[in-house]
């Protein structure tokens, strides 16, 4: 492990691109080295690497394995911590900007423009000796269970996280997605109670992945809701498996998937628009998409992909870290309540970053 993070040091020196990633409840962490600092870019979804995709916009980043050098190493197992003790001062004019937002939200909803919106914010934060093999330790360590990664590209930045949700898992013709929605802090070994509100929003998105699904799958099998842990934080889960049609992509999977409603609303046009017009800052690839392209299987011909939305993720830039945080917002959504969900959700990667 410690020769793995010698070549991630000296990848960085040489500002060429690379990414590591560990996924959920696994003690295999992975590299890729690109051996140049070209842009390359996944177009059609037969390429082979790892994509890093934005929110917006159709530049979908690969780091091409037949570019790349691949490393692999075992980590020792941890356990997901609390930090129920954790406290953050409050920015007043950011709080009242993000409830002004959210109460915009509301009132289009009450006009019928969409059923849900999420919205989100991005909070700065200074950083002083920021050791990124350090930081990234202490994500694997904390999280367990998410999809851990520190992603870099000299000519787009660096970007890390550690996200709860599965866009898209494709093996060969089969498919495997979620439905993640709702959310709240755990409270020791208190039962977690789900309010009408957060139902509502999971079935929503629910409804939306096998609505848009309907053409492009068949045998499509769904679980009941359920609730998921991400860290310290509760969310609302069910899964989605089928068959991918043979007359189907995976490009065309992931584009209709992709941005979910978990992350962007529904109708998913008129909620895209709404978020680009009012959230006021350029979301990037928070709320974008990442993960293995069309890596192959154990078995002969076996194809499989592995995509996660990027979500609890930041990108660390000038001695800064930028962090993102968003909300699902619908008729029955409180303003105030929001802001602590927000606040709620910017503490998985503060934590990590020692901002007491």
């Amino acid at each position: 492990m410690i020769d793995f993070f010698i070549k991630v040091k000296q990848q960085k020196a040489q500002n060429l691109p690379f990414v590591l990633y560990r996924k959920p409840n696994n003690i295999k962490l992975t590299g890729f080295f690109q051996n140049n600092d070209h842009l390359y870019f996944a177009e059609n979804f037969e390429e082979t690497g790892f994509v890093f995709a934005p929110f917006e916009g159709n530049q979908m980043i690969l780091i091409p394995r037949n570019q790349s050098v691949k490393w692999e190493a075992l980590i020792t197992s941890s356990q997901e911590n609390d930090d129920s003790d954790f406290e953050d001062s409050e920015d007043i004019h950011a709080k009242e900007h993000f409830e002004n937002l959210v109460q915009k939200g509301i009132d289009a909803i009450a006009k019928g423009t969409f059923k849900k919106v999420v919205l989100s914010r991005k909070e700065i934060v200074g950083l002083s000796n920021f050791d990124l093999v350090s930081i990234f330790e202490k994500l694997i360590q904390n999280y367990p269970t998410a999809f851990c990664y520190c992603w870099f590209h000299p000519k787009i930045g660096l970007w890390m996280g550690a996200t709860p949700e599965r866009l898209l898992k494709a093996d060969t013709n089969t498919f495997y997605t979620m439905s993640l929605a709702g959310t709240q802090k755990l409270q020791g070994d208190k039962q977690v109670v789900w309010e009408e509100k957060e139902m509502e929003e999971q079935q929503f998105v629910t409804d939306f992945i096998l609505d848009n699904l309907k053409k492009l799958t068949s045998e499509v099998s769904v679980s009941s809701p359920y609730t998921a842990q991400a860290g310290t934080l509760a969310h609302i889960k069910t899964d989605i498996e089928g068959v991918i049609n043979d007359n189907s992509s995976l490009k065309e999977v992931v584009s209709v998937l992709h941005p979910t409603p978990a992350v962007c609303g529904l109708p998913k046009e008129v909620a895209k628009n709404f978020i680009l017009e009012h959230e006021g800052y350029d979301r990037e690839y928070y709320t974008g998409f990442l993960g293995e392209l069309n890596k192959e299987g154990f078995n002969k011909g076996e194809i499989k992909s592995d995509l996660y939305v990027n979500l609890r993720c930041m990108q660390i830039k000038d001695n800064q870290a930028h962090l993102y945080m968003g909300c699902g917002i619908t008729k029955d959504s409180i303003p105030k309540k929001e802001w602590r969900e927000s606040v709620n959700k910017s503490m998985t990667m503060k934590k990590i970053l020692d901002l007491k």
